[in-house]
């Protein structure tokens, strides 16, 4: 049988109204959790769409600094680039400077990919720590609480690239993966299988480069070794794109509020 996923979209005409949103959707996640749970746990991806998000969240003079219970809160990545914390392409490195260092988050709370180690170490050091946190046994898996994805020009998500061994793995919690067409070919990954696990999975997109491949991965051909963001099926059939104008070009035309809705089956 087809498994069907409830895609929505938003689509914001500025770009702080659309950092908002994705600031917003994290404070609400987070609270949510905190209230289940006792504990927020989330996954957030690098790039340079979340970078005002960071800020927004950081920033005393807004209201999502304190609507957030930093010490109830643990933060993960959903891929990293394998280079020192320090360097500027580093994933971890941009988050800290904008964000970490700046909120009372536990340092014991950031649980970063060591980029700096050699790729399949750091991917076996970086399950060991998700197994500990979540406290897995066997094939278990994590669950995310909120998990936070980008998308690029080639349809890439996390660091599952077009045609490359990670799109094939189903049991490990985090791998690394070369990407030759990339200037940091190694990169380590959460796996597609742990990405879809997550309760609240939602892509972040900006600008004109991205309205293609969007209205390719949503509406074309099932095609994930080409279009790796086709694998992100979230298993409560849920997911939410929250969008700029530019790249939300080639999707159907939102409503008067700013929103859409697709079904998808695959």
């Amino acid at each position: 049988m087809a498994n069907k996923i409830h895609v929505e979209y938003r689509v914001f005409e500025q770009q702080d109204a659309l950092s908002r949103a994705t600031a917003e959707r994290f404070v609400e996640g987070i609270q949510s959790a905190v209230a289940a749970r006792g504990a927020a746990r989330i996954a957030i991806s690098g790039g340079g769409s979340p970078k005002p998000v960071f800020a927004l969240l950081a920033d005393p003079a807004e209201p999502y600094r304190n609507a957030i219970a930093w010490d109830r809160l643990w933060i993960f990545w959903v891929d990293e680039r394998c280079v020192p914390p320090d360097h500027p392409d580093s994933n971890y490195g941009v988050a800290r400077e904008l964000l970490l260092s700046k909120v009372p988050l536990p340092a014991d709370h950031v649980i970063r990919i060591e980029g700096e180690l050699d790729p399949e170490q750091a991917a076996a050091r970086y399950e060991s720590a998700i197994r500990g946190h979540f406290r897995l046994e066997g094939a278990e898996g994590p669950v995310f609480d909120v998990l936070q994805l980008g998308m690029g020009d080639d349809g890439h998500c996390a660091s599952l690239f077009p045609h490359t061994a990670a799109l094939h793995e189903t049991g490990r919690v985090a791998i690394a993966n070369h990407v030759p067409q990339q200037k940091q070919s190694w990169r380590v990954t959460l796996t597609w299988p742990v990405i879809n696990a997550a309760r609240d999975v939602f892509f972040l997109i900006d600008g004109p480069a991205k309205a293609d491949p969007l209205g390719r991965v949503l509406e074309g051909p099932y095609d994930p070794e080409t279009l790796p963001s086709q694998l992100i099926q979230p298993q409560n059939g849920r997911l939410l794109f929250l969008l700029d104008t530019a790249a939300a070009a080639h999707l159907p035309p939102p409503g008067a509020d700013g929103s859409g809705t697709l079904e998808i089956a695959r």
